[in-house]
Parts: C-alpha cells; sequence; structure tokens
C-alpha cells in the first residue's frame, strides 16, 4: 500500500471531544496492517542518522515510536501523562486546543547528551509535543527532531515549536 492510501484511511470524527473539534482518528490506520507498515517506513525515514533515541508521546505516539524504534534499532522513551510513573525526571503543564494537561518523563531513562527525535500521531497546537521537547531538554538530551503522521495546519502547532525541525506525512489545512 502506498502512503497516500495509508494516509486515507484516517477518519474525521466532528465535534469530538467537544464541540467544534475535529477529531482525527488513526484508529483505523493502526488497524490496518499495510497502512500501518507504510507509514512506520514512512516515518522511519523521516529520523537522522544520529539518533539514539525516540521519545513517544502518550498514546499513540508509543505505537509508532516502537515500530519505528524495532525498525531502525534504536531505543524508545515514554513520555507519560502524570500518575504512570515511578520515577519522574521532570514535568511540564502544558495547553491544548481543548484545555490544559501534563507530561512527565521517567528518570534515569534519558542520558543527557542524547540525541532525540520526538514521535506523535498529529500535530495541532504544537503544545504537547513542545513540552514533551521541554522535558527531554530538561534531561539534558538534544532534540533534533519531530515526526508526526499528520499535522493540522489551521491550528498552527509549528508555531510552538519556532526553531525545531518538524516533519509531518500528511497536512490537513
Amino acid at each position: 500500500m502506498d502512503l497516500d492510501a495509508a494516509l486515507g484511511l484516517i477518519a474525521e470524527v466532528p465535534d469530538f471531544p467537544e464541540p467544534g473539534v475535529r477529531f482525527r482518528d488513526l484508529s483505523p490506520l493502526f488497524a490496518h496492517g499495510e497502512g500501518f507498515a507504510a507509514v512506520v517506513d514512512a516515518l522511519a525515514a523521516t529520523v537522522e542518522p544520529e539518533v539514539e533515541l525516540l521519545a513517544a508521546v502518550e498514546a499513540r505516539g508509543f505505537m509508532l515510536a516502537s515500530a519505528i524504534g524495532y525498525a531502525r534499532g534504536l531505543g524508545v522513551v515514554l513520555v507519560r501523562k502524570p500518575g504512570k510513573l515511578p520515577a519522574v525526571a521532570g514535568r511540564v503543564d502544558y495547553a491544548l486546543e481543548y484545555g490544559t494537561a501534563t507530561l512527565e518523563l521517567p528518570a534515569g531513562v534519558v542520558r543527557p547528551g542524547a540525541e532525540v527525535t520526538v514521535v506523535d500521531d498529529v500535530l495541532a497546537t504544537g503544545g504537547t509535543v513542545d513540552a514533551a521537547c521541554r522535558l527531554l531538554e530538561q534531561a539534558g538530551a538534544s532534540v533534533t527532531g519531530v515526526s508526526v503522521v499528520l499535522e493540522l495546519g489551521a491550528l498552527d502547532g509549528r508555531a510552538a515549536l519556532v526553531g525545531r525541525k518538524v516533519t509531518s506525512l500528511a497536512l490537513v489545512p
């Protein structure tokens, strides 16, 4: 399956999680073996050769980064919601397009100086990815890039990530 056909599996759900929000559901893509493989291969190609670790943003980023990590022989660190980690290196609160949230980084997992790519499914306002990048940098890592499947252009998430290399497989205006 080619990448365009795979990306065509992404469903749009109006008024979720609240009225006026158009949620992009990657579940049909994840459930389609060939489509998922096409997206993982395309994302794996966006990761720079010097990268030694992928940071997976909860929760759909976990699946993507794990598959990319396996394909590229890279480790994966899970950037989690609060209360999921036994030892926390740091936490960041941030704004979403429809509320606020917090992310935490596990203690003792990220080596200072490590070159890391952040992986997530959707870039919306950029708050989640920016929070993940800040957590990693607080731990001493160097964030060399951000890789996402889908970018919601109308929400201008790149504005929160100025100066960062952002790669998305698809842009929705």
